[in-house]
């Protein structure tokens, strides 16, 4: 198996999202002996956010591409190449102000790409990401999950959303939630690590 991980937050091993990630891939790992993992840590190696350049880059054929437009859809081809590449790929992403960080943003944003990762057709859109599973290992100081906060999470809905138009529709969250509740932060990460045990979790 190949095992794409992608970090958002720049805490290093402090990082909640990070480590619940890093649980997720070894339980991986202990499950298909043999696999390989890609870290991609956007906090060291971001992707620029879009400007002109790169969108004049993407609708631009590639015979006809000038030097800097060669230059500046480099990145984005580099990340779809990632992500066809790899038959699993682990999101850690911290809700930041009820949604995803922008180094997130700025990644998706160069994967989603007309043509590319996904179409549109008679029938609608399409995506062209296929076979993918994704684990997405989303960390909240409060929790999100249910109760009156539910509707604040931006993080869960959009990832499955945006990832699902690009054809990822198979996707397994894990949550470690409550990490700046006093009386529910000393036990969120080691029931947040517990959970990857669940019964069929890595069924798919």
């Amino acid at each position: 198996m190949q095992i794409l991980q992608i970090l958002s937050i720049p805490r290093g091993a402090a990082s909640y999202s990070t480590q619940l990630a890093n649980g997720v891939v070894e339980k991986l790992v202990a499950a298909y002996p043999g696999s390989s993992v890609k870290v991609h840590d956007l906090t060291n190696k971001p992707f620029p956010h879009l400007e002109e350049a790169h969108l004049q880059s993407f609708f631009t054929p590639a015979e006809g591409r000038s030097v800097e437009q060669q230059a500046a859809v480099r990145h984005s081809d580099e990340a779809i190449a990632e992500i066809m590449a790899a038959d699993t790929i682990v999101i850690g992403a911290p809700l930041y102000n009820f949604g995803i960080a922008s180094t997130l943003k700025a990644w998706i944003d160069h994967i989603a790409r007309a043509g590319l990762t996904f179409r549109y057709t008679a029938e609608g859109p399409e995506g062209l990401v296929k076979g993918k599973k994704i684990y997405i290992a989303m960390s909240s100081g409060g929790v999100y999950s249910e109760g009156p906060m539910t509707s604040y999470d931006f993080v869960v809905p959009y990832l499955k959303a945006v990832l699902g138009f690009l054809g990822m529709t198979d996707v397994t969250v894990f949550r470690v939630e409550g990490t700046s509740i006093p009386t529910l932060q000393a036990e969120a990460l080691p029931k947040a690590l517990a959970s990857i045990n669940f019964q069929g979790a890595f069924a798919s």
